[in-house]
């Protein structure tokens, strides 16, 4: 379990670095942020299918919680959008949420306690504690072991060496494209010339909250840091398109005082009506995007 223990040693520094870690555990991708732009005050360690964001789903993780000096392996539930489909219900009945666990905690109290364990730091060394007792480390990987084989239960799928289903971080679904815009944000063209909304190291950016809805994707411009409306066109009309991204566009001109906000649809396709939107309005522009799809067929052992 060293990359937990570094994990915890990195905590202590002001480094977001995440290059060196393990990019995998028993066949789920594992992804581990310090914050971005800043220093989170929750950092995590989050292990995940290969098909389901961490912002959009449910996965087990380790949740550090710094002030508190409490490290937790959760029962993970995203913040950003509510799962469709999460643990069982005998999970959501029996365990101990971390908000009850916590008092006030700063982020993630819907999520289920598992584990919980008190870090310690001595001369440069790492160990864990619960209930003032040692654990060892063949009893940190059982329990982290546990609620992974749980998860896959819980998915009904058998996790293999993945040769298949999508290309290098294309996404699987239309329902995805959110998050991978997010995910891979450097990669796209929004990253060349926009920049992420980022708030004590929590990214702010993707289903920012306003008084009428939540914006798919609120950014700013590198040069100039104005605001811009990102919506995505999924199963919506064109018309519902821009009527719902020129209301945002107003909220932030009106609550966040940016009068030379700018709008950006995001659309499968660019239909008739998108075009004579977008002749009358300038300060809209839409991009188009592709989903590369690939089936392959699974041979049991």
């Amino acid at each position: 379990m060293e990359f937990l223990k570094n994990f915890i040693k990195q905590t202590q520094t002001d480094s977001l670095k995440t290059k060196d870690y393990p990019k995998e555990f028993l066949n789920l991708k594992m992804k581990v942020s310090f914050g971005q732009g800043a220093l989170a005050k929750v950092p995590w360690v989050a292990l995940r299918a290969p098909d389901m964001p961490v912002s959009n789903g449910y996965n087990p993780v380790y949740l550090y919680y710094k002030e508190q000096n409490i490290l937790i392996l959760a029962y993970g539930i995203s913040e950003t959008h509510i799962p469709e489909v999460s643990w069982t219900k005998d999970i959501h009945e029996t365990k101990t949420k971390i908000s009850d666990f916590i008092e006030n905690p700063f982020r993630y109290g819907d999520s289920y306690v598992y584990k919980n364990y008190e870090p310690v730091i001595e001369n440069k060394e790492v160990f864990f504690l619960r209930d003032n007792k040692k654990i060892s480390d063949d009893t940190l990987l059982d329990e982290l072991t546990g609620i992974v084989n749980f998860f896959k239960e819980c998915l009904n799928i058998e996790l293999k060496d993945e040769k298949s289903s999508i290309s290098s971080g294309l996404f699987y679904m239309e329902q995805q494209l959110e998050d991978f815009i997010i995910e891979n944000w450097e990669e796209t063209e929004f990253g060349k010339k926009y920049e992420l909304i980022y708030e004590d190291g929590d990214l702010k950016s993707q289903q920012f909250k306003t008084d009428i809805g939540k914006i798919d994707i609120l950014a700013k411009d590198k040069k100039n840091q104005n605001y811009v409306v990102i919506e995505l066109k999924r199963n919506q009309t064109s018309d519902d398109t821009v009527g719902q991204i020129t209301r945002y566009m107003g909220w932030v001109e009106e609550k966040l005082g940016d009068r030379n906000v700018k709008g950006i649809i995001v659309a499968g396709k660019y239909d008739e009506k998108l075009y004579y939107a977008q002749k009358r309005l300038k300060d809209i522009e839409v991009f188009l995007y592709q989903v590369n799809f690939k089936l392959s067929e699974y041979k049991s052992e």
